[in-house]
């Protein structure tokens, strides 16, 4: 089980205190917003007994929770490589190492059954030596000769991150190298002893989002208050952040990508005088930089360029703010180019295709003044995620994966015409014999036809009685595809259960178009989406409401939220996991600023009536007879907060409702601290399905 959480991926926000939000002032949970209070602690660890004591002591409990960490930290699982320079590197967690090492071996070892790894960086070591649980964050190296490297660790989990200099040659952190401390952050390296940097420079230069909009040049050696200011947003804006793209004929562009709303951007290029903006539409992503073009994938119109459409501009135009845009690929109807999806090598472009939610692999290759593309070689129907691609050539990896296909991790040249080859491929976590994948379609309440999928077993009754867990996310334009999920299959699949994966509207399965269908004040339509499948999924016989458990997070935690208050009949169980749930005060607690583009405000009278309704915090009523739902967030979460899911679960004691609910110490939005923390999270979470969609133990 996943959470869909690309379009919040770049949050680096923190709420250590309790925002206040006009119009608001009758809560009586309001003292919970408090993140790190003593007084809300103390509430939680009294929850987190009563719920404790209720899952764990389940006899399925300590099955759960070894098969999940049995699974998540095997052996044999795919290193998932990142390439950087002329090396494979690979973030390794094990038992051994719940915290993970950062290892590197040379490409050709990597394609050995057993690579001869190098440990650059223990976690779990570093953490004991400095009192401090650190959790990875990623790295950004120095292009083109990718030696040093910025490291990015945060504490506990949270968004906000501290920035240390490390030397891939020796090993080591650099002794006096930069050494940005903690905060909402982001560098890149204009050279070897420059940085390009957008944080908190001290007050009044964070958005009220709680993102950086100032960005600085920081030299070798110099204090951060010595930084040169070269770009200035508003605090209006949702933030600022530069990167770097360098191309194989050692072209380099600066960008700032200044965040109007969380989908609307300036883009501008810093010629190391000036930053200017270039002509690009307002919804736009850069994504990397090949033989001197800049290459976008844009969500509207612009010129002859459809949305939805990757494109490019030559850099010599974009840095006099001038050029038209160039399609490279524009989807079809039922098609999507995967936001998350694209990335560049020396000389191609290579993207995830959608069509109707099967994936494929398409490279693009410059011709004049035009492109050329071809498909990749894949198998069919399986999700296809692109891993890494190496700067300086055009080989990369990526993986192929289906519900009951484990994932294979391919290599490919993007610029030669052999199909991609398999170098490792995961073992079958579950028996997968019986099972099979069904698309179907549901109509929603405006007639519109949703897709779906069911992994369930061939021949089951069609009686209603398989248990069954449903989710979905629904939000910001993210797309849901097929994966292999083991620790699903092994805990829930293999014991008769059935899953299903909903393409709602509101996600990119279908482009910008399907994303903004439900977006704001048009959001209802997300929400009779799900319903409209869970209707379908009973008029079929493949669950029934008792039997049928629904699960989300973040932006999907809303959506169980939501689903509870408006369709308490449909479920018989309902996870809702580190959610948004109060719509009237979400603007004021963590990011949720930054997020009002795609909810609405409280300060437009017309979205405010429209958030009122739908608030699950605000929708609960004391006579409601809702389905026990189970709700989990973390107190490291500085992306959504634990404040929802205190609040709700609050109200809901308030009212004599039942539920349960669990808070995390560590593990921040995305519950990752390490692998004994994910593997909790899961088994608890499958206890309450199997307490509420099958009965006790041994029943």
């Amino acid at each position: 089980m996943r959470l869909g959480v690309f379009a919040v991926a770049a949050a680096l926000a923190a709420s250590a205190g309790i925002a206040q939000i006009a119009g608001v002032t009758d809560d009586p949970h309001i003292w919970l917003e408090d993140r790190e209070g003593a007084k809300p602690l103390a509430w939680v660890e009294t929850e987190n007994k009563r719920t404790l004591a209720r899952l764990e002591a389940d006899p399925r409990y300590q099955t759960f929770y070894q098969e999940a960490l049995e699974i998540a930290s095997a052996e044999d699982r795919i290193p998932m490589p990142e390439m950087i320079g002329t090396r494979i590197f690979n973030l390794w967690r094990d038992q051994a190492h719940p915290q993970g090492i950062w290892r590197s071996t040379d490409a050709a070892d990597f394609a050995s059954a057993n690579p001869a790894w190098t440990t650059l960086i223990d976690l779990d070591a570093l953490s004991k030596a400095e009192g401090r649980k650190w959790v990875w964050k990623g790295v950004t190296c120095l292009e083109p000769d990718e030696r040093r490297c910025l490291v990015a660790l945060s504490e506990g989990g949270e968004d906000a991150t501290s920035l240390r200099e490390f030397d891939l040659e020796t090993g080591k952190f650099v002794d006096g190298g930069f050494d940005l401390p903690v905060s909402k952050q982001n560098a890149d390296w204009i050279d070897a002893d420059t940085l390009i940097v957008s944080r908190d420079w001290g007050e009044g230069t964070l958005t009220k989002s709680g993102y950086p909009f100032v960005v600085k040049i920081l030299k070798r050696g110099e204090p951060l208050a010595s930084a040169q200011e070269i770009y200035r947003g508003t605090s209006d804006d949702i933030g600022a952040w530069p990167s770097v793209e360098v191309d194989a004929q050692g072209n380099r562009a600066v960008v700032i990508t200044r965040a109007k709303t969380f989908f609307t951007s300036d883009i501008l290029l810093w010629d190391g005088a000036a930053a200017k903006k270039v002509p690009l539409p307002d919804r736009v992503d850069v994504n990397g930089l090949v033989d001197g073009r800049l290459i976008v994938r844009i969500s509207e119109p612009w010129g002859k360029v459809p949305e939805g459409a990757l494109a490019s501009l030559p850099l010599k135009d974009a840095l006099r703010g001038a050029g038209d845009l160039t399609t490279i690929f524009a989807p079809g109807p039922r098609q999507s180019v995967d936001r998350g999806n694209v990335r560049v090598t020396g000389g191609t472009v290579i993207a995830s295709v959608y069509d109707n939610v099967r994936g494929r692999a398409m490279v693009f290759t410059p011709s004049g003044e035009g492109w050329t593309s071809r498909t990749l070689a894949l198998p069919d129907n399986l999700s296809v995620d692109l891993v890494t691609t190496e700067r300086a050539g055009d080989r990369g990896y990526l993986a192929v994966s289906g519900f009951t296909t484990p994932t294979r991790l391919m290599a490919f040249d993007a610029a030669g015409n052999q199909p991609p080859v398999a170098v490792k491929s995961s073992p079958a976590r579950f028996d997968a014999t019986g099972l099979v994948v069904e698309q179907f379609e549901a109509s929603s309440s405006d007639g519109t036809k949703v897709p779906y999928f069911v992994v369930h077993r061939q021949g089951a009754p069609k009686d209603g009685s398989t248990p069954t867990l449903m989710t979905a996310y629904g939000g910001f334009e993210v797309s849901n595809t097929p994966y292999y999920s083991g620790i699903t299959g092994k805990l829930w699949l293999e014991r008769g259960g059935a899953f299903v994966l909903a393409n709602i509207r509101g996600g990119g399965e279908f482009g910008p178009e399907w994303h903004e269908a439900g977006r704001k004040t048009k959001r209802q339509l997300i929400f009779d989406d799900f319903a409209s499948i869970a209707r379908d999924l009973f008029a079929r016989g493949i669950t029934s409401a008792k039997r049928l458990g629904i699960y989300g997070g973040s932006n999907g935690g809303l959506l169980m939220g939501v689903q509870l208050t408006q369709h308490p009949e449909l479920w018989g169980a309902v996870t809702i996991q580190v959610p948004l749930l109060d719509m009237l005060r979400y603007e004021g607690i963590a990011a949720g600023a930054s997020w009002v583009d795609e909810y609405g405000s409280v300060s437009v009278p017309e979205e405010r009536a429209f958030l009122a309704k739908m608030s699950p915090y605000h929708a609960l009523r004391k006579d409601g007879r809702y389905p026990e739902p189970y709700i989990w967030t973390t107190t490291k979460d500085d992306r959504v907060g634990p404040q929802h899911a205190r609040k709700f679960a609050a109200r809901m004691k308030e009212y004599g409702l039942p539920y349960l609910f669990y808070e995390d110490m560590a593990g921040g939005h995305s519950g990752d601290a390490d692998i004994a923390q994910g593997a909790r999270l899961q088994a608890l979470q499958t206890v309450y399905f199997a307490q509420k969609l099958i009965g006790p133990a041994g029943k």
